[in-house]
């Protein structure tokens, strides 16, 4: 039996890891003999270093004379092109030939490093257990290392010839093994997991966005209670693909801007898309009625004109989805009923539980509703952290159910002197260090005032130490739309990034003498944002709440 590294893949497995995989390194632990060590995973990083070791390689196989084997596993469809054999992920293609190439370049970059040229030995392998390779030619893999659909049962005997046991040992071998292992501090490599993560979340998610849109009544009149993470955001894109798929005319209205954008990006672009003050705006305009933006009440103006502006047609839709409901308030529901066609659909998505501006919910009489209180997003252990800690001040949260396949993020809390003038600034720079060292990218954080925009004082800043801040300047050009900053790490406030997400979320700014249901409602916001690393910057007297009793996994 082959060794394993690390060996405690079969509790891993247990909490979300790629199925195929899993079968794939049972087989090859079984079936390959003593002296052969597999090392798996195989996303990995060195936390002092911050660099992937192993690239995208799925395994790394070390024969009893030392020479090493690359596999990279391609499972499920495959297309061959004129440029070569690539995989779809969603929307993007990767040219699988250019991708194990660069693996197997940096391997040997790194080998040569540390143990000088031509002193080692790397084969490499492609595995697609569910593919027919029809033109090896092009795969731009040796034919003989590729192991497809037609020869998966003879995966073990190919690399057992490859890497023969009794061969002469390499005298590098023992630093192989020293390299790949012992001097390597391995823990998951946050980049690589992150689209995984992702991709399984979606799925989870799903469910909601499944089963809902098979409801039929009339008229259709639907509010949608659910908590963060549960899918209603993949609901709503859903809703608006199924109206374009039957020719009708979607429109989607939210509350924040930043959501809006979002939205546009990923919904069929035959939609219109827009936070309700955006709408505002364009039906204003198309009444003769252009607003300026410099003045101080613009946005009440806006909502005047809405309301008294005349609706034809035109601005009549089949479906209209409105998220972000719990910031509505009651005068919008008329203004927007006009625009909902005769025999229309209206979709209304909420979360009572991200209601940061206290406002009383807005009474939809007669309309049927739908709860969710499962969180597929977050990691169980930042649901289990938060629900304990909101729970008193927010009964609603206790309530909350974990569907997250991940566990163990690990959150951590770090203090800051809120005497101090840039002691939150400091703090926030040594979490985003902190981040990168746990291998996330810059384009993976969210820095996430609990302040809000206007009372932060991160607000002005162009750069975070060496990070560039990619942030609202607080301005909006001729036509509304909103200016950033250029920068490499997003900063915005909670209040503008709720209904968004990111792989690591820094919570900074979190400052309160009393933890009532407002402040209680912001950390939910904000913790909720993370779908794998939660880090909150807090002020000492803050902090000591947020750990006191609850101080388990917390760092």
């Amino acid at each position: 039996m082959a060794r394993t590294v690390p060996d405690d893949w079969k509790h891993l497995a247990a909490v979300g890891a790629a199925e195929r995989e899993r079968e794939t390194l049972a087989l090859l632990e079984g079936a390959l003999p003593d002296g052969y060590t597999v090392y798996h995973g195989v996303h990995w990083t060195r936390l002092n270093q911050s660099f992937s070791v192993f690239g995208e390689a799925d395994f790394v196989i070390v024969s009893p004379a030392g020479r090493v084997m690359i596999v990279e596993q391609k499972a499920g469809f495959l297309r061959e092109t004129p440029k070569g054999l690539v995989k779809v992920y969603l929307q993007t293609e990767r040219n699988v030939s250019i991708q194990l190439a660069r693996t197997i370049e940096g391997m040997h970059r790194r080998f040569t490093a540390a143990f000088g040229a031509g002193t080692y030995c790397i084969e490499e392998l492609l595995y697609c257990p569910d593919y027919v390779v029809k033109n090896a030619a092009i795969a731009g893999v040796n034919p003989d290392r590729i192991v497809d659909a037609t020869r998966r049962d003879r995966l073990v005997s190919i690399i057992l010839q490859a890497l023969p046991a009794d061969e002469p040992r390499l005298a590098c071998a023992p630093k192989i093994h020293h390299f790949l292992a012992d001097e390597l501090a391995l823990t998951p490599d946050a980049s690589a997991l992150v689209g995984q993560a992702g991709t399984l979340v979606t799925r989870l998610a799903g469910g909601l966005a499944t089963w809902a849109r098979r409801l039929e009544f009339a008229p259709f009149r639907l509010r949608v209670i659910g908590t963060a993470g549960s899918g209603k955001t993949q609901l709503a894109v859903q809703v608006m693909k199924d109206a374009v798929a039957n020719g009708k005319r979607p429109l989607y209205v939210c509350f924040n801007r930043p959501l809006a954008d979002h939205i546009a990006r990923v919904a069929p672009p035959e939609a219109k898309v827009a936070n309700y003050h955006q709408l505002c705006d364009w039906i204003a305009r198309d009444a003769g009625r252009a607003p300026d933006f410099q003045a101080p009440d613009i946005f009440s103006r806006l909502e005047a004109t809405f309301a008294d502006a005349p609706i034809d047609s035109r601005w009549q839709f089949d479906v209209l989805i409105v998220d972000e409901g719990q910031d509505f308030q009651q005068p919008w529901v008329d203004a927007l009923a006009r625009l909902v066609a005769p025999e229309g659909a209206w979709w209304w998505l909420e979360d009572p539980l991200q209601n940061l501006y206290m406002r009383e919910p807005v009474a939809l009489p007669g309309w049927t509703v739908l709860k969710e209180t499962t969180n597929y997003r977050s990691p169980r252990d930042i649901l289990d952290y938060v629900r304990d800690i909101v729970g008193t001040p927010v009964p609603l949260a206790a309530s909350l159910v974990s569907g997250s396949p991940f566990d163990g993020s690990d959150i951590a809390v770090s203090t800051y002197d809120a005497a101090s003038a840039d002691g939150g600034i400091e703090a926030t720079k040594r979490a985003i260090t902190q981040a990168l060292a746990l291998g996330f990218r810059k384009q993976d954080i969210a820095v996430l005032s609990f302040r809000g925009r206007e009372g932060s004082a991160l607000t002005a800043l162009d750069h975070l130490g060496p990070h560039r801040l990619r942030s609202f300047t607080g301005k909006y050009d001729l036509f509304g739309n909103p200016e950033y900053r250029e920068g490499d790490v997003l900063l915005e406030s909670i209040y503008r990034f709720k209904g968004q997400s990111a792989p690591c979320v820094i919570l900074t700014e979190v400052d309160f003498e009393t933890f009532d249901e407002r402040s209680a409602r912001k950390l939910f916001v904000g913790a909720t944002r993370a779908t794998m690393k939660l880090i909150v910057v807090a002020s000492q007297r803050a902090a000591r709440h947020l750990r006191g009793e609850h101080d388990d996994g917390v760092e």
